[in-house]
């Protein structure tokens, strides 16, 4: 079975194409701006909600989708729900009113309860979310797990020694919550394949050696030992009480509680892609080997950068992402490539991407809010096989969608701008972009249009004239009009050599001019 990776409403995608209990565990991190304040939050303040839900998916605001939701539970006329759900969700709403919070847990509880409903009998939930509101999706997930004969596992604490917020006001705050949430009694949980290495004053204990390595002699509690807890013992109480005494090998390790110290991606970490909410892969390589298996099925609904999907691939699982921007789907396939080869993509089946000109049409034509950039993005990512910089920048943009450099010698590169229109065009949309190329200082510009070009624009861009590359022995067209036509019956795409490793340096410069909080690992912030 190949993996699945959906590009799209993850709560559709549940509803309409993952199977129940097929899932042996999933694990999301869905956004929320951690870093507002809480009696904001709380108290229902909903200007901000909005400011910043145009800069970024992390923040929820009561929007009609809200509304449907409130309205989808409370009826519940399809049987989704628990009673204890719905009673939760109606007890809430007089509490946090119709705002940002309830705008979340209602979305959660939504998706949450598709999950349980796909989990299989023995698979297992982790939640990864921060003390804004754990205590609030604690509640949520009890409804449905608990309600249905499941159990909370553990609240974990993800513990971290940089990054976080250092306020004058408050404990500092560098930890997140993962609450662990099992679907049945009879769930996979291997405490064997997550055990802590010794440090080097716990190896010392290990003064015994068989044939089996070193160990350690403890003492097991039985009702009526002499023996309180477990403890260690010598080879002499070993012989007169053989019963009561076991061989901690050192190869075991420790066993893992409910706080991890992990550190999180810095700035000089290999694994930076530049993702904003990017997660360790140590993180997720600890759930994923505690709660599943070799050729489980892994899901990961909100997959983002695709940590949980690269971790899974690696250790052997099948895996199911989903996610709502097409930017996440282009970063996945191109760090799977990066970090696996080419080979890995061919056992992998996209779904929700346009693949004719009608699937492209809609995609252009989606009025929600949360994807209105989303045909640019599919657009330019397409064309330059996921190579490109998205202009996420908040305010205008200036004209420009996306960048990308490509190499003119060894050691130098140049700037490609793109711009991509899904309405009407005209010749005074490629002067108005060789204006926005010569500004940015970039040798070519490419224009990206869902519309066939007229006579009149095609002598426009060739009146602009051609690059000569000198890496190449060829010429460019400096201004290049390329249709959505081309790119998907043609396979039309960009051909200049490009340096990977200048384009991700451009991105992460980019998003430290957007999030500069997100780089900045050495200071801590006082409020």
């Amino acid at each position: 079975m190949k993996n699945q990776l959906y590009y799209g409403d993850n709560l559709e995608v549940l509803r309409k194409y993952i199977r129940d209990e097929t899932i042996d565990l999933c694990y999301i991190d869905p956004p929320f701006n951690s870093k507002r304040n809480y009696n904001q939050i709380y108290n229902n303040i909903g200007n901000e909600d909005r400011a910043q839900a145009q800069a970024f998916l992390d923040t929820w605001v009561w929007d009609d989708r809200a509304n449907e939701g409130f309205s989808e539970i409370l009826a519940n006329d399809k049987g989704r729900f628990t009673t204890q759900t719905v009673d939760l969700i109606k007890g809430l709403h007089p509490v946090l009113k119709k705002g940002s919070l309830l705008a979340y847990l209602i979305s959660i509880t939504l998706r949450t309860t598709e999950i349980h409903r796909v989990l299989k009998p023995t698979g297992s939930f982790y939640l990864h979310c921060d003390p804004t509101a754990s205590h609030y999706l604690k509640l949520i997930l009890d409804s449905i797990f608990c309600s249905q004969g499941g159990d909370f596992i553990n609240e974990i604490a993800w513990c971290y020694d940089i990054g976080g917020r250092v306020s004058k006001r408050a404990f500092g705050r560098r930890h997140d919550i993962l609450l662990f949430y099992a679907k049945g009694k009879d769930y996979t949980f291997n405490w064997d394949k997550v055990l802590e290495e010794f440090s080097e004053s716990g190896k010392a204990k290990f003064r015994y050696e068989d044939e089996n390595g070193k160990y350690r002699l403890m003492g097991r509690f039985i009702k009526g030992s002499p023996i309180k807890g477990h403890r260690d013992v010598s080879p002499e109480w070993e012989k007169t009480h053989p019963e009561l005494v076991y061989r901690h090998y050192l190869k075991e390790g420790r066993m893992q509680v409910d706080f991890w110290n992990i550190p999180p991606i810095n700035q000089a970490s290999k694994e930076r892609l530049g993702y904003p909410t990017q997660k360790p892969e140590m993180l997720l390589e600890r759930v994923v080997m505690a709660s599943s298996n070799e050729n489980d099925t892994i899901l990961d609904a909100y997959c983002g950068c695709g940590t949980t999907i690269a971790v899974a691939e690696r250790l052997k699982r099948r895996w199911v992402g989903i996610d709502i921007t097409y930017q996440s789907i282009s970063l996945i396939l191109r760090r799977l490539e990066d970090e696996l080869g080419k080979e890995v993509l061919t056992n992998i089946t996209l779904n929700g991407i346009p693949r004719d000109m009608d699937s492209a049409r809609a995609l252009a034509l989606k009025k929600d809010d949360r994807v209105r950039k989303e045909f640019e993005k599919w657009a330019i990512l397409t064309y330059t096989s996921n190579r490109a910089i998205i202009n996420d920048k908040k305010g205008s943009d200036g004209g420009i969608d996306g960048t990308a450099f490509f190499l003119t010698s060894k050691d130098e590169n140049a700037k490609i701008v793109f711009q991509v229109k899904s309405g009407s065009v005209g010749r005074g949309d490629i002067a108005k972009l060789n204006s926005d190329r010569i500004r940015e200082g970039a040798e070519l510009a490419i224009f990206i249009t869902l519309q066939s070009p007229t006579s009149n624009m095609e002598a426009e861009a060739k009146a602009v004239g051609s690059y000569k590359h000198e890496l190449m022995g060829r010429n460019y067209s400096r201004i290049q009009i390329v249709t959505i036509e081309e790119i998907l019956e043609q396979n039309k795409r960009l051909d200049i050599p490009m340096s990977l490793e200048v384009t991700k340096r451009a991105q992460a410069a980019e998003l430290k001019d957007i999030q500069p909080e997100l780089f900045d690992s050495s200071e801590e912030t006082a409020d």
